[in-house]
Parts: C-alpha cells; sequence; structure tokens
C-alpha cells in the first residue's frame, strides 16, 4: 500500500495494490500497518457507514464538534467520486486549504480525514456508493456543516452542473461565519499531545 500526505495537514491518501485476474479483482482498502507507519497513530473504529447517491450529488461539508471529534478514513467500492478535505481547525498551520483526491471502485484509493478537518465529497458517476470508518458514534447534536460553495474557498465543484445539495448544506454558515459563532474545531484539541 502506498501513503501520500495531502495538502492538509494530518490528511493521507492510501492506495492499495489491486490484484486482478479472470473473476474480478480484490484489494484491502484499510491496512493498519500502513496506516500506523504513514500517520504515527493506530484508528480506532467506532462506527461503519455507507452511503449511496446520484451523479452530482455533492455532501458535507461535514465535521463534527471537538472534542471528542471525529476521524474518517473513507473510500468508494463501486463507482467514482471527487472526495474533498478541508482543513477547518483554527491554528491549524494548513487553516482554510483543502485538497481533492478521485475515489474510485477500480482503484479503491482512500482518504483519511483527522480530527477537526471537513469533508465533502461529489458523486461523477450515478449510484455511487462511499463507504466510512469512523473514530466515534453518530451523535446529530455534534454534527456540523460549512457551506460548500463558501465563495471564499473556492471549492472545486463543477461549473454548470446541476448539482444536488441537501438543505442543511445549502444554508449552512460560510467558513467565516462558522469561526465567527465559535463552531469550529482548535487545532491543539485535535492533535495527539
Amino acid at each position: 500500500m502506498k501513503a501520500r500526505r495531502l495538502a492538509v495537514e494530518g490528511a493521507f491518501e492510501f492506495t492499495p495494490d489491486v490484484h486482478c485476474d479472470n473473476r474480478g479483482h480484490f484489494a484491502s482498502p484499510f491496512q493498519e500497518p500502513a496506516f500506523v507507519e504513514a500517520t504515527g497513530h493506530t484508528f480506532t473504529v467506532a462506527q461503519t457507514n455507507h452511503s449511496k447517491s446520484a451523479r452530482d450529488v455533492v455532501r458535507g461539508v461535514h465535521f463534527t464538534t471537538t472534542p471528542p471529534g471525529q476521524a474518517k478514513y473513507v473510500y468508494c467500492p463501486k463507482g467514482r467520486v471527487r472526495d474533498l478535505v478541508l482543513d477547518v481547525r483554527v491554528g491549524s498551520p494548513t487553516f482554510g486549504v483543502w485538497d481533492v483526491v478521485e475515489l474510485d471502485e477500480d482503484s479503491l484509493r482512500a482518504v483519511y480525514f483527522p480530527l477537526g478537518v471537513g469533508h465533502a465529497f461529489h458523486v461523477i458517476e450515478d449510484g455511487s456508493v462511499m463507504a466510512y470508518m469512523v473514530s466515534t458514534g453518530y451523535v446529530p447534536a455534534r454534527e456540523i456543516s460549512i457551506n460548500p460553495f463558501d465563495p471564499a474557498l473556492d471549492l472545486p465543484w463543477p461549473i454548470g452542473a446541476d448539482l444536488v445539495v441537501s438543505d442543511r448544506d445549502r444554508v449552512a454558515p460560510t467558513l467565516a461565519q462558522a469561526r465567527e459563532k465559535g463552531l469550529l474545531p482548535v487545532y491543539s484539541d485535535c492533535v495527539a499531545d
């Protein structure tokens, strides 16, 4: 498995070896030894999540309140998406920085989102499935959104596409508004001592 640091501090892309034969293919999208070697820590899974989306759906930008926060490890076992990581941690050396990784069923590439980092994606193929491993369970009161169309962020959504977005995400505050309201995590609360 290959690991690559992303532009956001603490975020990584992982690309497994994919073994193909006349039956299809096999891969291990998460491998603990490779994860620990790249990140320097283990990943505790408290819950797994699964979403299926139509083409041109945009989900996010989502993160959870910190502490306790929620780290994520995501991949796309069916279809193709553009996965986006956004640093929303106040005081982070990469605050406001984003990066994009294309995830698909052939490469089974994965992205690790450390605590306090926002997650969003754009669905390229109809019926795409995203699989998530998360470090804490779902608690609705801890879920926070940043508007994916915040002009200051200039996120790379396709121009001219009829994007499908939840009402919650469409009316979510901008990054600056969320910061003013004290909704953003603090970097020092998100990193290990």
